[in-house]
């Protein structure tokens, strides 16, 4: 066989035939076991095989001539002691008969590209919308999420975040077990699906995010330790053995890593990802995996003209993920921040077991507004030690904030939704607490209507002894929460189908269409005062209320004010904000009848030095000063 060019797994070379390039220290020799198109295992009668030529350095490479896209195909890996085995490509992009089944060519240069002149909105811009592709429809595609996106379109997200979409075990999963992150899940739509996904999502003016998972790969389908050691037993992860980031031989492991990172963003022209649990990754290098990650990503980014970024899932409250590496961080762009999610859930709902144990409502807003995160240095009840550090110089747009996602609502026993923790109006002042605050917002599928489908966490394993083993698993996560009943079977189909969404409710003239009202003006608002989220914006003025659930916060620039008004208590309560301006008006009530609520308390007050507000019960007013001229902001002279 001839030279490949360096890019793992199988890349097509046109009429020259296919490349393949893996990473196999373990075996003496590698064989490509080859199939035709269509053919549901290279082991068939009439396949061939094609031996790589191996480096000193592990990596097996070759070009086999006449094979193109579609092509199945395995490696055989021999051994030393003259055994050999067949396994799927560690790089697979496609996976056509499942983790179990062979490999697939795929030729990304094929696909008609429409979407030249789309541009992602800066972070700060953003509005997130996180959606699991197997329960957004019916129908569980790629596809089917491209003919619902003139719901989002009118919603006015800018960017959806796809749940991992690796090769998983099955057809239900939430995406976290996947063990090909190469390879597009088949029941989805494979690779051709999702590209056709991201090209209409561009044209509608909406980006797409990749949540991709680097701490671990799932137990099912699981082989790609017969090819070296791709996993360390330095550290373990809750989920399984973590990658080898840092033990021998793991430059390889790290290519493997960044570089399915740099080709998707390539191949399928994603606009950022969403990096699962990096807590769950450990690396004592001196050049940190997340910063070399980041310094690819970005270069190959800029060099292609399309912004691409990185967003960490992280519980360490370090805002040494967001710091450039010159000031002795890894340089992603942005993380989320579930003290947000935390301190508004206690708020509304009450809840103090589990690691809400360690919050105190709304009032801990206040906090993370100066420090960026509640836990900045603060002990942790939960944890048993102190937690974070401030991050003050850090801009809230590097912040990613939500009142629901994936986690929040599908590792409760049950998955129940916040609407069914909370009443209608409970809903509007938690969309509003998010949509006004200064960090990114990220909504999840169906909150915007509270969609009556729970969000249930489900799997389709093969194999009894790991089903078990998932069951016992979900039982202890929740011994410390005080919740009742009997979880739902991840194996059940019905708690899959229990979890599929219906979007046309919130088209209906009842409850659910009075919050996606509620949710598409929130949104509007906030493009409408770019000075609720513009990182170069004055810190915003917190104010609480002693012994009541509410809180305000005041953002000036000098040209325009807005005093955010938060109440979740349930008495009207007057919220007091120091300001010096005069001509205050309610820009929004979530209270209004529009939006199926009770009507607002009262009007603004003015008095000297201050505005005040009474505020509905488990509401939220907006309110807005815009100065015509300098004088407008001065205090009234004395007459005397």
């Amino acid at each position: 066989m001839t030279r490949s060019p360096a890019r793992l797994g199988a890349t097509v070379l046109g009429e020259t035939g296919t490349a393949f390039e893996v990473w196999a220290p373990d075996a003496a020799r590698v064989e490509v076991v080859l199939a035709g198109t269509d053919a549901p295992d290279a082991e068939t009668t009439g396949a061939r095989t094609a031996a790589l030529d191996a480096d000193p350095d592990g990596y097996h490479r070759g070009v086999a001539a006449e094979v193109a896209a579609g092509h199945t195909y395995r490696y055989r890996l021999h051994r030393d002691d003259g055994t050999s085995i067949d396994r799927p490509d560690p790089a697979s992009r496609h996976q056509p008969y499942g983790v179990h089944g062979p490999s697939a060519v795929d030729d990304p240069t094929t696909h008609p590209w429409s979407d030249h002149g789309f541009v992602p909105r800066p972070l700060h811009e953003q509005v997130l919308y996180e959606l699991h592709v197997g329960t957004f429809s019916p129908e569980g595609t790629f596809d089917a999420v491209a003919d619902r996106l003139d719901h989002l379109v009118d919603l006015g997200v800018t960017t959806i975040e796809l749940l991992p979409v690796g090769q998983f075990p099955g057809a239900r999963n939430w995406g976290y077990d996947g063990v090909l992150p190469y390879a597009v899940q088949d029941t989805y739509g494979g690779p051709d699906g999702l590209r056709r996904l991201v090209d209409a999502a561009h044209r509608a003016g909406i980006g797409v995010v990749l949540d991709v998972v680097y701490n671990h790969l799932g137990p099912e389908g699981n082989h790609v330790a017969d090819f070296g050691p791709y996993f360390s037993d330095r550290y373990g992860t809750p989920w399984g053995p973590g990658l080898n980031t840092d033990d021998e031989q793991a430059d390889p492991v790290r290519r493997y890593v960044v570089e399915h990172a740099v080709a998707f963003a390539r191949d399928f022209h994603l606009d950022g990802y969403r990096l699962d649990a990096v807590h769950g990754i450990v690396d004592t290098s001196a050049v940190h995996l997340f910063e070399e990650l980041a310094t690819a990503v970005h270069r190959d980014a800029e060099r292609r003209g399309r912004p691409v970024q990185l967003i960490a899932e992280s519980d360490l409250c370090d805002p040494r993920l967001l710091r450039s590496p010159d000031a002795g961080g890894y340089g992603l762009d942005a993380q989320w921040a579930d003290d947000f999610h935390h301190a508004v859930h206690v708020g509304l709902t009450g809840e103090r077991d589990g690691y809400y144990v360690d919050y105190h409502g709304l009032h801990d807003l206040a906090t993370m507004l100066r420090d960026r995160f509640v836990f900045a240095g603060r002990y942790s009840t939960y944890r048993g030690r102190t937690v974070g550090r401030p991050a003050r110089d850090v801009p809230y747009d590097r912040f990613v904030v939500c009142v629901q996602n994936h986690d929040q609502v599908g590792n409760r026993m049950l998955g129940e939704r916040l609407h069914e923790l909370t009443d209608l109006e409970g809903c509007k002042l938690a969309a509003a607490t998010l949509l006004t605050a200064p960090f990114v917002p990220m909504l999840f599928m169906g909150e915007e209507y509270a969609d009556p489908a729970p969000f249930r966490y489900f799997v389709s394993h093969t194999e009894p002894e790991l089903l078990e083993a998932v069951r016992t698993g979900r039982r202890e996560e929740f011994a410390a929460f005080a919740w009742q009943g009997e979880a739902p079977d991840p194996q059940d189909e019905r708690t899959f189908a229990d979890s599929v969404i219906d979007v046309s409710l919130a088209r209906g003239d009842d409850q659910h269409g009075a919050l996606f009202a509620c949710y598409r003006e929130l949104i509007r608002l906030r493009r409408a005062l770019p000075l609720l989220h513009r990182p170069d914006a004055p810190d915003p003025d917190t104010v609480t209320v002693p012994g009541r659930e509410a809180i305000a916060l005041r953002r000036d620039d000098g040209t325009t004010a807005v005093v955010v008004a938060v109440n979740a208590d349930e008495v009207p309560v007057e919220v007091a904000v120091a300001t010096d301006r005069r001509g205050w008006a309610r820009r929004l009530s979530t209270a209004e009848q529009r939006f199926a609520g009770p009507g607002p308390a009262g009007e603004p007050q003015e008095r000297p030095g201050e505005v005040r507000v009474l505020v509905a019960p488990r509401s939220v007013d907006v309110l807005v000063h815009h100065a015509p001229a300098a004088d407008d902001a001065l205090p009234p002279k004395d007459p005397s």
